[in-house]
């Protein structure tokens, strides 16, 4: 899994790793099974250590750098879910889902599906632009994406082959549409939190017992508490210290 002795911290189940993903070497190549993760989605959110107001082809490029490491670290059955934005308005309209799709596969990945994520608890206005006319109205779907990729084979033959995933949740979760309220910012205390529910679903549906999960954009941790609560073995990379402690208080406290 993790090539170095120095981490931010480290238990059974967690690893995080503070530093830069793309100068980091605590990672061997092609030993994770599963990368879940939701990227910074250059909308100028205030976040402590990363700039996201960069020019939507700084986006695109920085998006193109972050997946091939991804893409190098994983085993060759190994998967990709990431969560994405269908489309975005700040600074322009960008069909953001469609261009990062195109960017992972131009980066080596093949597609597999896409699952529909129904935000439950986001409200936001549908049309705007030009009120109750067909001037020059905006229309905003209130969902976000979670494509699923894999490397060289969907085929996962790597790994325990023990799966944990009842017979309900893989029927209700392989409808690519699944509806669950996103994660609060105050309550969590990051920027941008996703759902532990989000990660946990992917891993169950995607990896087997005992795998390596990463999480490049570890952010408050999610994807490591998920991990440490469904028997996977979680990595997650920050460049932020004060992130870092925040994903250390939530797996070690467990929420």
């Amino acid at each position: 899994m993790c090539v170095a002795k120095d981490y931010f911290f480290r238990n059974e189940r967690s690893a995080i790793i503070n530093e830069d993903l793309f100068a980091t070497k605590k990672i061997a190549k092609g030993t994770i099974d599963l990368v879940v993760t939701s990227p910074p989605y250059n909308v100028d959110i205030q976040y402590n250590s990363h700039d996201d107001r960069g020019t939507y082809a700084e986006y695109l490029d920085f998006s193109s750098r972050w997946m091939k490491r991804c893409h190098g670290w994983l085993k060759s059955d190994g998967r990709f879910c990431l969560n994405i934005p269908l489309d975005k308005n700040k600074g322009g309209q960008q069909s953001v889902g469609a261009d990062l799709t195109t960017i992972a596969k131009e980066a080596g990945f093949s597609y597999h599906s896409t699952i529909i994520w129904n935000e439950g608890n986001i409200s936001r206005r549908t049309a705007w632009g030009s009120w109750a006319s067909a001037s020059a109205p905006y229309v905003i779907a209130p969902v976000e994406l979670i494509v699923v990729l894999y490397k060289d084979s969907w085929k996962k033959t790597s790994g325990s082959r023990e799966s944990d995933i009842s017979k309900e949740e893989f029927m209700a979760w392989t409808n690519g549409l699944w509806t669950f309220n996103g994660e609060s910012k105050k309550k969590v205390g990051h920027p941008a939190p996703f759902p532990v529910e989000l990660p946990f679903r992917c891993m169950k549906l995607f990896s087997f017992v005992d795998d390596t999960v990463l999480d490049p954009f570890m952010g408050s941790g999610s994807t490591l508490l998920a991990a440490s609560r469904c028997q996977r073995k979680g990595v997650g990379i920050e460049i932020d210290t004060r992130y870092c402690e925040l994903a250390q208080k939530r797996i070690e406290s467990g929420c």
